[in-house]
């Protein structure tokens, strides 16, 4: 039996589909705005952690687009898990809200402060790591390993001058391009 001559060719160019299209997806992303990501600073409370976020700033990407009025609740669930409801207003305040459930679990040795997060089935493929948060869990910063997200979150809807500022030192300190920081509207 003769192999067929169109086999090779044709895993060739699946490859290369493939990898082409690895790379589109990686280039929409968006930039890198922290190439040093460091570990979290603390451990994390998920007690105190969960309840009700206001998104207060973050770097773009393509899941928040056009959102504003952006929360995040958490959860805790009895089988260990954190339920997670992610939500804005899509194209402005007055715009339609759009819900997004996801659950996590936390990594373990993380002191609960890396998890990782699945919206779409069993698959846990979001890193979500808390890097730092204030004592009384009123201001958090939030990324993941690639620097390429960043969301700073707030129990308040609108931060008073000293937190913006804490917020925006504590950032650059563990260092994020704070340029590239879009202030989320509430």
């Amino acid at each position: 039996m003769k192999p067929n001559r169109l086999v090779f060719p044709l895993v060739v160019l699946g490859s290369a589909a493939v990898a082409l299209t690895a790379c589109a997806s990686l280039a929409s992303l968006g930039p890198v705005g922290n190439p040093s990501v460091p570990q979290p600073q603390k451990p994390v409370d998920l007690e105190q952690y969960a309840g009700l976020w206001y998104e207060v700033g973050r770097y773009e990407n393509r899941f928040e687009k056009d959102c504003e009025g952006v929360t995040a609740e958490y959860r805790a669930r009895p089988d260990g898990l954190i339920d997670v409801i992610n939500s804005c207003h899509k194209g402005g305040l007055s715009g339609p809200v759009k819900t997004s459930h996801g659950k996590a679990k936390v990594l373990s040795g993380s002191d609960n402060a890396k998890l990782k997060v699945s919206f779409f089935g069993p698959f846990y493929v979001g890193d979500y790591w808390v890097l730092d948060h204030a004592s009384d869990y009123s201001w958090s910063i939030v990324g993941e390993p690639s620097g390429r997200y960043l969301w700073l979150l707030s129990r308040a809807s609108q931060l008073d001058e000293m937190t913006r500022n804490t917020l925006e030192a504590r950032t650059r300190e563990l260092g994020y391009n704070w340029d590239m920081v879009r202030m989320t509207r509430h």
